[in-house]
Order: structure tokens, then C-alpha cells, then sequence
């Protein structure tokens, strides 16, 4: 089973949101404009994502960068990844990577495991920034550390291939694959399928390779279901009827966060 591991690509998609003091979310239109206009942190984040969506407003790209902008200048972390976003896709406002990373690099350093995984592609890719593989392993490993299913991935992939001046390590590769599978991080799971096909840092096993290519399957990962049906040629019934059952746990228990 010959997978290439690869980093995942920049993605432009929303933080996880956060709890904050007061949820704007199901107040009508007017009390978050009037809150925003009196300097509510929450509501002028609010009131952005409202025009960035759509959502019980006309969708305006520019008036939710001008409230993003005035919520990230408050120091709201979801506001300042929001902007960063908007700045990487040119909504509302000039395409332009050097104010993304500004922004992205002040949600990290607020300790957003989002933003620390989004600065390490910054690095890695160089945008916005001069290219550093070193500073963007730094910053996966901050965003892994925490939690961040790509990071964790992504660090997999750096031990696996010895990437980035790291010394090559099987089992902690497995290991960082491992707690990115169990978040239903489908690549992880396709990635982790490869480590048990070959033995790598784990105890060979055709039953829990099959097992995880179902469940990278199931969560979407087009990949792995050419390997899966390469493998099931390898399966004897009393294995496939194991790796099923496994793979039902699996699907069920590590579900995409």
C-alpha cells in the first residue's frame, strides 16, 4: 500500500466558534447593529459574520470586513481569524497574505489552536511571510499540542518522512496519526491504515489497516477506498468480518470534530 503522505493545502473555512459573554446569534438584526455601534465586542463580531453569510441581512463582504476589523482590533480572537480569512480570500477587501498573517499571527499568539495551525501553513506555504519550514513546524506542533486535527496530521506526516531536519520516528508518527484518526480526521485515518499495512511504528495488521480505510471511507476520503478495495483481495472472510466490526467502532466513536 504505497500512500504518499502529503501536508494538507491551506484551507479557507471558520474557527471553531467560542463561547463568549453574550450570544448574538438569535437577537435580531437591530439590537446587534445597536450594541456593535456602542462598542459590544461580541455583537460587532457578530454583526460581521451576519453580513459575511447572509444571515437576516443582505450579504455584504465589506460591511462585515468593516466589523470584523473593529472586533479584531478589540482583541476577539474569532474577529481576527475571520479577517485573516477574508484578507486571504479577497472578500470585501483587497487579496492581500501579509494582512492575513498580521491577523492570523494574533489570534496564535492568543493561544487559538486554529490560528497556530493556520500560521504553520502561512510558513510553510509563504505567504504572506517569508517561506520557514522550521518556524511552520514550530506552529503545527504549538496547534497539535492543543488539539488541532490537521497539526496533529500534518506532524504525522513530518515524522513519517523525516521532513524539516526531524529525525525519521515510525511511532511517533503513528502516535501524532493516531490522535488526528480519533478526531475523524479522514486523512490521518488513510495515513494511520498505511502504518498498520506496512508495520510501521505499530504491529502489523491487515485487519486494522482495513479497519481504518473503512472509516476514512465513511468520513468522505476518495483515496482510501481504492486501497481499500486493493486490500480486501489480501482479507480472508473471518478477517473482513473483524475489520467490519472494528470498523463500525471506529466510524462511530471518531466522528470529524
Amino acid at each position: 500500500m504505497n500512500i504518499k503522505p502529503l501536508l494538507l493545502a491551506l484551507t479557507i473555512s471558520c474557527a471553531p466558534m467560542t463561547t463568549y459573554a453574550k450570544d448574538w446569534s438569535q437577537e435580531p438584526l437591530a439590537a446587534v447593529q445597536q450594541a456593535a455601534e456602542q462598542g459590544d465586542v461580541d455583537a460587532q463580531h457578530n454583526l460581521g459574520f451576519m453580513y459575511a453569510e447572509g444571515r437576516g441581512v443582505a450579504r455584504d463582504d465589506q460591511q462585515a470586513v468593516v466589523w470584523y476589523r473593529k472586533a479584531a482590533e478589540q482583541g476577539h480572537v474569532q474577529a481576527q481569524i475571520f479577517l485573516a480569512n477574508m484578507y486571504v480570500a479577497g472578500r470585501g477587501v483587497a487579496q492581500d497574505d501579509k494582512q492575513a498573517m498580521f491577523w492570523i499571527r494574533k489570534a496564535a499568539d492568543q493561544g487559538s489552536a486554529y490560528a497556530q495551525f493556520m500560521t504553520g501553513m502561512m510558513y510553510r506555504l509563504g505567504r504572506g511571510v517569508e517561506q520557514d519550514d522550521q518556524q511552520a513546524l514550530a506552529w503545527f506542533r504549538k496547534a497539535a499540542e492543543q488539539g488541532d486535527a490537521r497539526a496533529q496530521h500534518n506532524l504525522g506526516v513530518v515524522y513519517a518522512e523525516g521532513l524539516w531536519w526531524t529525525e525519521q520516528d515510525d511511532k511517533q508518527a503513528v502516535a501524532w496519526y493516531r490522535k488526528a484518526a480519533e478526531q475523524g480526521n479522514s486523512a490521518a485515518q488513510l495515513h494511520l491504515a498505511s502504518m498498520y499495512y506496512e508495520g510501521r511504528g505499530v504491529a502489523q495488521s491487515n485487519r486494522q489497516s482495513y479497519a481504518w480505510l473503512l472509516s476514512a471511507v465513511a468520513h468522505g476520503n476518495t483515496q482510501a477506498e481504492h486501497f481499500r478495495l486493493l486490500l480486501l483481495k489480501e482479507l480472508s472472510p473471518t478477517d473482513l468480518v473483524n475489520a467490519q466490526q472494528l470498523a463500525a467502532r471506529y466510524i462511530q466513536e471518531y466522528q470529524p470534530k
